[in-house]
């Protein structure tokens, strides 16, 4: 059942990626996605509807952008259990943030929750990474396939698909990291990693000092599989 279902998303996930190349930097909804069940995580205006590091973001024509003197954690006000989240983000030269999934408002997303890398691992200062540090990887857990991220200063477009233990990373239309966390017997970093266990939490992101910009952000929930 899960694979069937993860295989029509993916179709329909690839489907949106391309009409995002084509769409405004104030893109709404489309009707085909709030017909399937998505809703807005951002206005486009405001940050309403977030919480944590609201000095941290600030909204730039239609854009969410992490400030390089800002940053931080940045949480929706609502928990989510299984869904999918669709964005689009774009990275400065050396950018670095983070997707937190069914995380607590305390402690270190990776460790505590899931966090998804977002990352220009292209810069220099990046070249001694780990497997599981590069962009689109389950921080710690599962590495991700690299050769789909565009250069810096490029929209991209990602879908995380988050459905019990399952977890999927679609990056420009290409499945890049995916895995059952839950099974994983070793993490690769060495670490305990209880967070990998949750069944539900905040989203959010995790700015670690660059500039980074997201727009289109929405979400659907799924149920518990």
């Amino acid at each position: 059942m899960r694979l069937i279902l993860g295989i029509a998303v993916l179709a329909a996930g690839t489907l949106s990626y391309a009409a995002e190349e084509a769409a405004s930097p104030q893109l709404a909804l489309s009707a085909e996605e709030a017909a399937e069940g998505f809703v807005s995580l951002f206005d486009g205006k405001t940050l309403r509807g977030w919480q944590g590091s609201l000095d941290g973001y600030t909204v730039e024509d239609g854009v969410l952008v992490c400030q390089p003197q800002g940053g931080g954690k940045l949480f929706t006000t609502r928990t989510y259990g299984d869904f999918i989240l669709r964005f689009q983000f774009k990275l400065e030269p050396g950018g670095n943030n983070g997707v937190a999934i069914r995380a607590p408002l305390e402690g270190r997303p990776s460790r505590v929750a899931l966090e998804i890398q977002i990352l220009d691992d292209s810069a220099p200062r990046y070249r001694h990474l780990k497997p599981y540090q590069y962009h689109g990887s389950i921080y710690g857990l599962v590495p991700a396939k690299r050769g789909y991220l565009k250069p810096p200063g490029q929209w991209n477009s990602e879908e995380i698909f988050c459905q019990g233990g399952y977890i999927r990373v679609t990056l420009n239309g290409t499945v890049i990291a995916e895995a059952d966390v839950t099974k994983i017997k070793e993490p690769m970093d060495g670490y305990e990693h209880p967070g990998r266990f949750r069944t539900e939490g905040y989203v959010g992101f995790i700015g670690h000092g660059t500039r980074v910009e997201f727009r289109n952000i929405r979400i659907k929930e799924l149920p518990a599989p």
